[in-house]
């Protein structure tokens, strides 16, 4: 399969802050109806045999440790469907990527360069990213897939969203600490978040958990990214005796935070966000520090964990078309994406229709996909009913597991983070 790149260079602004299914389905039901219309006839990025998909991720600059895998979890899920004959067993997918460097101005100016030639995006990386791409994206009528976990998405007809979301992370991050952890109502509980929306979302499950609870967030501290000194911050969180923070960052931010905190001997127990993790971390000066103090919140399980069947498929493709990626769990997250995206491609073209407003109709036609322990299944429809997953799982820092994590819960669900409701953005 070709996959069009743009932009040099790779992760090397990320070492220097760590120094411190079968086949060609999308799995699920997939909202599946008898009968089976025409063939699709061709429209904006299909020529009549070939769907193309946009992928918008950061290839160059700090938050590439985390687009990279990605889009490689996308092409293998397709060089798989690909292997299989293709969508409906017929239509080969091509990808056409670019470089968004995590900045949404630069993510608008690329969503435009390539909107008219592809179908559908199968990934649109980082909540700021999204956010600004949004309103386009209604107006021309086009589905994107969001490499972010906001609850924001879970309403929004031109998004496709999948995983667990933010605030569900950690929702669920605190039930944990509280019933397991160590941690009671009394205890100091605080945050420290990225100054954006994406610091939001973390911030929304926090507040709804204490209130769901019944404690006070003793402490929050936000940053910008990029930020390169967190003394300041570290300080107010140990002036404050925090004995629990929950931390939404980006690796290159987290790996400098934890890493402060370190030198300035403050260990709390720390949850960080899914996007907080690289595996790079568990190689770094770093390691030790987060093997006594923090656990990261996120879904699926560890990499090579055969018990999983969709980790044991996964592992074999990613062996069969991709044999030197390295266990990283934002690959499975493309994959998922991919997966998800496929459902929605298999139906449009069930029911005759690749163009924009068929691409939208089939999603609202999807009804659950399962993703095979990879993350919880996703309830699709319509925006206005759509439910999603609400288990996470948690990690340990381990530096002789692949990709650095080792599974101490897997897979569950605390009552709040079921209770907690969904609803439009009014952005």
């Amino acid at each position: 399969m070709l996959v069009r790149r743009r932009g040099k260079g790779v992760v090397a602004a990320v070492a220097a802050a760590l120094l411190v299914a079968a086949c060609g389905g999308a799995g699920g039901d997939g909202g599946s109806d008898s009968g089976q219309a025409g063939a699709p006839g061709k429209t904006a990025g299909f020529d009549g045999t070939t769907i193309r998909l946009g992928v918008l991720t950061p290839s160059t600059g700090s938050v590439a440790v985390i687009g990279l895998p990605l889009t490689a979890g996308n092409k293998v899920w397709f060089d798989q469907v690909n292997a299989s004959g293709g969508i409906a067993g017929k239509y080969r997918v091509e990808l056409a990527q670019e470089d968004t460097q995590y900045k949404p101005d630069v993510a608008v100016q690329q969503y435009n360069k390539i909107k008219g030639n592809v179908v559908a995006f199968t990934q649109l990386l980082g909540t700021p990213s999204t956010l600004a791409v949004l309103p386009q994206l209604r107006s021309d009528k086009v589905l994107a897939a969001p490499a972010s976990l906001d609850g924001l998405w879970v309403r929004e007809e031109n998004l496709l969203p999948v995983g667990a979301p933010y605030q569900v992370q950690v929702i669920n991050a605190v039930d944990h600490y509280l019933k397991e952890g160590g941690g009671s109502t009394s205890s100091k509980i605080c945050a420290m978040v990225q100054d954006d929306v994406y610091g939001e979302a973390g911030l929304q499950g926090l507040n709804f958990a204490a209130e769901r609870y019944k404690f006070s967030i003793a402490n929050t501290q936000k940053f910008k990214i990029n930020t390169e000194n967190y003394t300041g911050q570290i300080g107010a969180l140990a002036g404050a005796g925090c004995q629990m923070v929950f931390l939404t960052a980006t690796p290159s931010d987290a790996a400098k935070i934890w890493g402060t905190a370190a030198q300035a001997r403050f260990a709390p127990r720390w949850y960080g966000q899914s996007p907080s993790y690289t595996g790079a971390l568990a190689k770094s000066a770093v390691a030790p520090y987060l093997q006594q103090a923090v656990l990261i919140v996120s879904e699926g399980t560890e990499w090579g964990d055969a018990s999983v069947s969709g980790m044991r498929d996964m592992v074999a493709r990613a062996t069969q078309f991709a044999p030197q990626q390295p266990p990283d769990y934002y690959f499975a997250f493309g994959y998922n994406q991919a997966r998800a995206m496929t459902a929605v491609l298999e139906k449009a073209v069930q029911q005759g229709n690749l163009s924009r407003d068929g691409i939208l109709a089939a999603s609202k036609a999807l009804g659950t996909v399962g993703f095979d322990g990879l993350a919880g299944d996703y309830q699709y429809g319509a925006a206005e009913t759509r439910n999603p997953p609400r288990s996470s799982t948690l990690f340990a820092v381990d530096p002789a597991k692949p990709f650095g994590l080792r599974t101490v819960k897997y897979n569950f669900t605390s009552d709040a983070a079921k209770a907690y409701e969904f609803k439009k953005s009014e952005m």
